[in-house]
């Protein structure tokens, strides 16, 4: 119930100085555009903020933190921020994604954990002019992609540019944090990471929670309780999310039918495959092939 009272800002491709990618990517370097308030407010998508000059205070999950200059940010979509106050002199280059298109730069959740264990712990990092200059080009490369209205693979070239930056950056922590100071991860996020790892082995074939919570010997409420917690989606919407994705990938760039697939999915009939992939992707699999 408390989440539900926490306000949620969307990706809304509706401003002129901010650049888009449809509803799953914005990017932009005018701060008086931020879409946080001073009150608790939760972003749906991954937040990428690097602060060139000036200073911000903001509070995630109620710890206070200052920027400075060369400081960069990273909050996740399950992570309740509130921005208090910023010096008029403050400048920044700022990047948000969507949890969807996230996905699909990460083909497996598998490979993003580490990303989301440690910027989790470690939110804001000060960054040596050297490394804030390699995300400012990153910056700049995947705004400059956005506006080529012409090219025909802009999404892709996006989709390789973000992923190559997660890396980069994910090594400068990896340099500012010698091996003694590793992250260690809480027992919550230890039972999340072992149902990841589960689901991606089992979702063709299993897509109860109970299946899940037995392997991890723990009951279907408290494994969803904590796998709601530490990344704010339930147990089984990343079962179903596993599911999907592999039912997009297979209708787009295979040659199996949809009987097929469905087979393959472990459904009881392509009817009841059909139900379950328009339920959550709004269109019945043979449109979406289509699209």
């Amino acid at each position: 119930m408390i989440n539900q009272s926490i306000p949620r800002i969307e990706i809304n491709p509706i401003k002129s100085n901010i650049d888009y990618l449809g509803n799953d990517f914005a990017i932009f370097d005018d701060i008086s555009v931020v879409p946080l308030n001073c009150y608790p407010s939760r972003v749906n998508g991954i937040v990428l903020a690097l602060i060139e000059r000036g200073s911000m205070n903001i509070s995630i999950d109620l710890n206070q933190y200052n920027l400075t200059e060369d400081s960069l940010l990273i909050t996740f979509p399950e992570q309740i921020i509130q921005m208090p106050s910023h010096s008029e002199d403050c400048e920044g280059l700022f990047m948000v994604i969507s949890p969807s298109f996230m996905e699909k730069i990460f083909q497996s959740s598998r490979d993003f954990l580490p990303f989301h264990f440690i910027f989790k712990k470690r939110p804001v990092i000060k960054l040596n002019h050297d490394e804030a200059e390699i995300v400012k080009c990153y910056h700049d490369k995947i705004q400059n992609k956005i506006r080529k209205e012409l090219h025909s693979f802009k999404r892709e070239v996006i989709n390789g540019l973000i992923y190559a930056l997660f890396y980069d950056v994910y090594n400068m922590i990896d340099h500012h944090y010698p091996e003694k100071e590793s992250y260690v991860k809480t027992r919550k996020e230890s039972v999340y990471e072992k149902f990841i790892h589960e689901v991606s082995n089992n979702y063709k074939e299993k897509r109860s929670v109970s299946y899940y919570a037995d392997k991890l010997c723990l009951t279907a409420k408290h494994l969803s309780s904590v796998v709601k917690e530490v990344s704010g989606k339930t147990a089984g919407e990343w079962i179903d999310n596993f599911v999907i994705l592999e039912a997009k990938a297979l209708l787009k760039s295979s040659d199996m039918s949809i009987q097929e697939i469905a087979e393959h999915l472990n459904f009881a009939n392509q009817s009841f495959f059909g139900k379950y992939f328009k339920h959550y992707i709004g269109m019945s699999p043979k449109a979406y092939r289509r699209s």
